[in-house]
């Protein structure tokens, strides 16, 4: 009987995330969901509520390494994967929208993009997005991936990849995982040292975009000086 009542519950939820996506659902009920497909003909209830209780919150959840979720919560290999597997999905998912050589030509679709590409980092991280002379994407360099609040670039490592790349500009995009969208004085002089390197190679710097969750700053929209 109880297995009879569990198997109507999972269709019920499935059919009422056919019916209208996720956006009524809880967080804990999001996350049972999910474990539908990871534990079968068993109630994920209790688990969902214990894994969220554990990490704090569900984004918390889907960034834990998959052996920092089986060390705390108990649980298997296979139900780790798939949770932590959520966010590099929606990464992938972010980057095809945006096809292999999208246009990036205004602070704005550069700064979006930037969003999507710190998708599932938690940790602070250095981009050089490289441009050609259109605006249009060559390629996105990660050039480092630091703490959590501290991240080195250097502006020979920055010349490097703009040759590499063949770019005639270039977009400087690093995360905030604390949340502020405020530049530090780092940022700023970090910003003037890059763009001193390449203006000798004749390679414009025209933006530095600062990603904090689906937020960003931008230097350009906000007056520093680049050229």
């Amino acid at each position: 009987m109880a297995e009879n009542l569990h198997k109507g519950h999972r269709l019920r939820v499935k059919k009422r995330f056919l019916k209208e996506g996720l956006d009524g659902f809880a967080d804990h009920q999001i996350l049972e969901f999910l474990l539908y497909y990871a534990i079968p003909m068993k109630d994920t209830n209790e688990l969902a509520h214990k894994i969220l209780k554990e990490f704090g919150s569900i984004s918390n959840v889907f960034e834990a390494h998959p052996n920092d979720i089986m060390k705390r919560c108990n649980v298997t290999e296979n139900i780790a994967i798939l949770i932590s597997l959520v966010p590099h999905l929606a990464k992938r998912y972010n980057q095809d929208k945006w096809g292999n050589k999208p246009c990036l030509n205004t602070s704005s679709k550069v700064g979006n993009y930037a969003i999507d590409l710190f998708t599932g980092r938690v940790y602070e991280s250095f981009f050089l997005i490289c441009l050609d002379n259109q605006g249009n994407l060559n390629n996105a360099v990660l050039l480092h991936e630091g703490t959590i609040d501290e991240v080195s670039v250097y502006p020979r490592l920055v010349v490097e990849a703009a040759i590499r790349y063949n770019a005639a500009m270039v977009v400087l995009a690093h995360n905030h995982p604390s949340g502020s969208l405020v530049p530090s004085d780092d940022d700023k002089s970090t910003t003037i040292r890059v763009r001193t390197a390449l203006n000798a190679i004749s390679v414009r710097l025209i933006d530095h975009i600062i990603v904090a969750g689906t937020e960003y700053y931008s230097f350009s929209e906000n007056g520093f000086d680049l050229s």
